[in-house]
């Protein structure tokens, strides 16, 4: 199922959990192009349809056009200006969304090769809640966890014990 190109530990943490909140026979509209993890969660038993890499700042018609009963959105909304019309647009009533969290000792990502590729929100976790609260969101569920790397240094070691992921399952209220 996984190959050696796969974050074999953020994936893992992030099926589990959407297999915990999610049964297999709801639509799912995955935020973002087509990419490793939707395809796992297809191989896994889940109906799922993406987005096709539209700036969702811009158009949100596949969004509040979709029939998906759920939506998915992994590292996602870090990419957005204004991810709180996205949020608000959402009428399915389940949310599977993760998002890496703003860590002290490094800045921002920012892909100086690619615009798109780079982080507008590091979030911490109490402004993602808040966010989510101020679109219509109760947060049901949540976990955050590390992403340990292989280098060496001190950046590395603190993400040993530094949380950098926060995933939630929330519904709307």
């Amino acid at each position: 199922m996984y190959n050696d190109n796969f974050p074999y530990k953020r994936f893992n943490i992030t099926l589990d959990f959407l297999q915990k909140h999610i049964e297999k026979n709801k639509l799912i509209l995955d935020l973002g192009v087509e990419n490793p993890f939707s395809l796992l969660i297809r191989d896994s038993g889940y109906r799922v349809n993406n987005t096709s890499g539209e700036d969702l700042d811009i158009d949100r018609s596949r969004i509040i056009n979709s029939n998906a009963e759920v939506i998915t959105a992994f590292e996602i909304f870090e990419h957005l200006l204004n991810p709180y019309n996205v949020l608000k647009d959402i009428k399915a009533k389940q949310l599977v969304a993760s998002i890496p969290l703003r860590l002290w000792f490094a800045s921002a990502y920012k892909n100086n090769n690619d615009e798109r590729d780079r982080h507008f929100h590091e979030f911490e976790d109490w402004q993602f809640n808040w966010l989510l609260n101020k679109t219509g969101w109760k947060i049901i569920d949540y976990k955050k966890f590390t992403n340990p790397v292989k280098k060496i240094g001190l950046r590395p070691f603190l993400r040993l014990f530094t949380p950098r992921y926060y995933l939630v399952y929330a519904e709307k209220i």
